[in-house]
């Protein structure tokens, strides 16, 4: 009997020295990042076991020993909670810190932003260019069908992912600007105020003057005018890319789809993405009665109702240009 207890005894000690040595290395500082940084980046790949998780972050220096990492998690019925993702882990986490941070699924998150006014090719080739994505972007979007935003992501996401991100946001923002746009506007549809839209983005870089801008062209399709915006013919031209030099008599006379000098009314589709703030433009314009603008020499325009009056602005601007190529 004696000699049973003394087992007993030092079986109870072995199993507490052991519960006593997991939990003491489970909760302890953990290693010193082995560049000197702040945090040490691991990545869990989906569907990845345990045992794989648990050698990675031993190999990257984010724990100690994996073994006692994947025990520790498992004894604490946690080795299935741990999710995929990028993650950083901080200089001297414990394992017990490392466990919390991959269950938490906060993965580390990157940007891709699509600057307003590109076109769908050139967002795709964004899309194509990020390393942090994965996959093909798929079919080429329709134009004016994407929003441009900065949008947050985590590695791994699919590029195709990330279009229907663009293309979603683009619809849900429409579809309230659309719901509280002004009456009486000579839109048939919101794929017209949009392709309006586009045509504002590229006419000028002021936010303060983009819903003068949109009343001009609003107050030209209202009359039947021509809307004769110099964007449309470089990207019937140039699909949107720049021209690299002025636009030429020719190409103002010639005939595109796009070239709204030739054409009266909208192109067939937008000329870009436009931002929110183009498109809520469009739909809510400024109280104006002026149909011409031309470039004043300070980044912006002037406006004017009349036709002289705008010849005399058109002249004034040749006397600047000229001035400015002499220099």
């Amino acid at each position: 009997m004696g000699r049973f207890l003394v087992l007993v005894f030092f079986l109870v000690a072995i199993v507490g020295g052991a519960y006593v040595f997991e939990r003491t290395n489970f909760t302890a500082p953990g290693p010193v990042t082995r560049d000197g940084s702040a945090f040490t980046v691991v990545l869990v790949a989906p569907g990845e076991r345990l045992l794989s998780i648990s050698r990675n972050l031993e190999a990257a220096g984010a724990v100690r020993n994996g073994l006692l990492f994947a025990l520790g998690v498992r004894l604490r019925g946690e080795g299935t909670e741990l999710k995929a993702g990028e993650y950083a882990i901080p200089s001297r986490a414990s394992m017990d810190d490392v466990a919390a941070i991959l269950i938490s699924g906060k993965a580390i998150e990157h940007k891709i932003t699509a600057a307003e006014g590109l076109t769908s090719q050139m967002i795709v080739n964004i899309v194509d260019a990020d390393p942090g994505l994965v996959g093909d972007a798929g079919a080429l979007p329709p134009e004016g069908s994407l929003l441009p935003e900065t949008y947050l992501y985590t590695r791994g996401t699919t590029r195709s992912e990330m279009m229907a991100r663009m293309r979603d946001a683009q619809q849900k923002f429409l579809d309230g600007a659309w719901a509280a746009r002004a009456p009486n506007l000579p839109f048939r549809s919101p794929a017209e105020a949009v392709t309006l839209a586009s045509i504002v983005e590229k006419e000028t870089a002021l936010p303060q003057e983009r819903r003068h801008i949109a009343a001009v062209f609003i107050n030209r399709l209202r009359l039947g005018m021509k809307l004769q915006s110099d964007p449309t013919i470089i990207y019937g031209i140039t699909r949107g890319y720049p021209l690299g030099r002025g636009i030429r008599e020719s190409e103002i006379a010639a005939f595109t789809p796009y070239n709204t000098y030739v054409v009266t009314g909208l192109p067939p589709t937008p000329i870009c993405n436009p931002g929110k703030d183009a498109i809520a433009a469009v739909l809510d314009p400024l109280p104006s009665q002026d149909l011409y603008f031309v470039a004043d020499g300070t980044g912006g325009h002037v406006f004017t109702p009349s036709i002289a009056e705008h010849e005399r602005n058109v002249a004034r601007w040749r006397q600047i240009e000229s001035a400015l190529n002499h220099h």
